[in-house]
């Protein structure tokens, strides 16, 4: 037995082959439009306003609504701008348009042309001459195409979203508006924006589990990167004072409603710089994007109103965790040690992780929910800093800091580490400690000998740009804020 569904594929084939038939081409390659759907409502109120007399207009759009009444029909399309109305009269259509009118459907696109009008209840309309089809839909829209609300196949089908949903598409302008203010933002402080490899020999500039690709013409594997970061830095020996990259960055690990394994990441590079100068840049350039999205300092996330207001709540690590876990991790000099302190307090602890993800794991678990409002942790432990440099007060702390948000971490910072000695030892040891629990890592040896040609004191930035997002317009999954997020593959019924 035939599905509804079916039934309706059918019935839209057999429209599709009657429009063929009349030698209507249901999918041309063009159509001259004069005017989005808004440029025609602007428009008409300037001719209401008697400072224009153009009144024929050509508009495009996916038809969503369809009200037959007589003689006279109503039309609701929408284009990338927004939505009007088309009103089709038997008696001002063409020929043509009127054999048309009996085979569209929901969800067609189509082009109209005629005179813009307001009705007696003030709608915006456009009283219709000449209608052209301009591509024949033979799936249905959602039967509740004005709130798809199923969250899977949204994600799956974010076509059927965007098409069904006006916020979603809100949400993605927002996050092309931030990415356009953030550009601004670095070019006018001076930075260069740059572009560096995404397949790399080394996996590094951070602590993640990469993908590996093989490359069949050298013969050998490669990693999808993890970081920007070493190559960026690089280019600072290399002698650019200030650059940025705004790329994607893979990782081979968890999914969640904060973790994507390809997301996008902001980092920058300010040659003579310090951990300290980037807190101020950040905080500074957090509360310009926010006045830029929103008008105000201040957004809405979740249950909890978050002010970006310069400055910010400024908390050290070590006393983070000691409030919220109990811990002091510098009571705890190796990873058994810390390890068993945590299961005394009924905190789960991998038994295969090194000291410095044990603490990692406090942050995430005891620490990071706490922190709604902006706040910058300080001064991380070396164990899980390998590429910042020490601070002058305590050697097992570096010059670093993290900044939360909403309950999630969505920056990291530091002093970046330009003693090529020193370097060399962090990665051996890191290397060392993760290589005996089959963790992949590699030392990028040819960033070590950039070092050894003498990189300036230099502060370094990374900002996850979907988490960001996720903040400035107050969605709580990073499947919101990502066009096509990976998911698991979708279990047949």
């Amino acid at each position: 037995m035939e599905s509804r569904l079916d039934q309706i594929n059918k019935l839209r084939r057999e429209k599709l082959e009657r429009l063929r038939e009349r030698g209507i081409n249901p999918y041309p390659p063009h159509y001259h439009r004069s005017h989005t759907t808004q440029e025609a409502v602007a428009l008409l109120k300037r001719n209401e306003e008697g400072l224009t007399k153009e009144e024929v207009v050509s508009v495009a759009g996916r038809i969503m609504a369809i009200r037959r009444m007589g003689k006279s029909s109503f039309l609701d399309i929408r284009d990338g701008s927004g939505q009007i109305q088309l009103y089709c009269q038997r008696d001002t259509l063409s020929e043509d348009s009127l054999e048309l009118l009996k085979d569209i459907d929901i969800g067609d696109i189509i082009g109209a042309q005629g005179k813009s009008f307001r009705t007696k209840r003030g709608e915006p309309s456009i009283e219709v001459t000449h209608l052209t089809l301009l591509a024949k839909s033979l799936q249905p829209l959602p039967e509740k195409w004005h709130g798809l609300s199923d969250t899977d196949t949204r994600y799956r089908q974010r076509y059927l979203d965007l098409i069904a949903n006006t916020e979603t598409k809100k949400i993605f302008t927002t996050r092309s508006q931030i990415i356009t203010a953030i550009r601004q933002f670095l070019d006018q402080r001076g930075f260069l924006e740059v572009e560096t490899p995404v397949l790399q020999a080394s996996a590094g500039g951070a602590l993640a589990q990469p993908f590996i690709t093989h490359h069949h013409a050298l013969n050998r594997d490669f990693y999808l990167r993890i970081a920007l970061e070493l190559y960026l830095k690089r280019l600072i020996v290399g002698g650019f004072d200030k650059v940025y990259e705004m790329g994607r960055i893979f990782r081979n690990e968890g999914i969640s409603t904060k973790h994507n394994p390809e997301f996008t990441m902001l980092e920058t590079y300010e040659a003579y710089a310090d951990y300290n100068d980037v807190m101020a840049m950040l905080e500074e350039m957090i509360y310009h994007l926010a006045l830029q999205v929103s008008g105000s300092d201040t957004v809405k996330f979740g249950d909890n109103t978050i002010s970006f207001k310069p400055p910010w709540q400024r908390v050290e690590v070590r006393q983070s965790i000691i409030d919220y876990a109990g811990i002091d991790f510098e009571q705890y000099p190796d990873a058994d040690s810390l390890r068993a302190r945590m299961l005394e307090l009924n905190i789960e602890a991998d038994p295969e992780k090194d000291r410095g993800r044990l603490i990692d794991e406090l942050l995430s678990t005891s620490v990071e929910p706490h922190l709604l409002q902006p706040t910058l942790l300080l001064h991380h432990p070396v164990d899980m800093s390998p590429l910042a440099k020490k601070t002058s007060q305590n050697p097992h702390l570096v010059e670093r800091f993290e900044a939360f948000a909403g309950g999630m971490e969505f920056a990291n910072a530091f002093t970046e580490l330009n003693d090529p000695i020193e370097q060399r030892q962090r990665f051996t040891t890191q290397q060392q400690n993760r290589g005996a629990k089959g963790d992949t890592t590699t030392i990028d040896k040819d960033f070590l000998l950039a070092l050894e040609h003498g990189m300036p004191p230099t502060g370094g930035l990374g900002v996850g740009i979907d988490r960001l997002v996720m903040l400035l317009s107050g969605q709580t999954s990073i499947r919101q804020v990502i066009l096509f997020p990976q998911l698991r593959e979708k279990v047949p019924e």
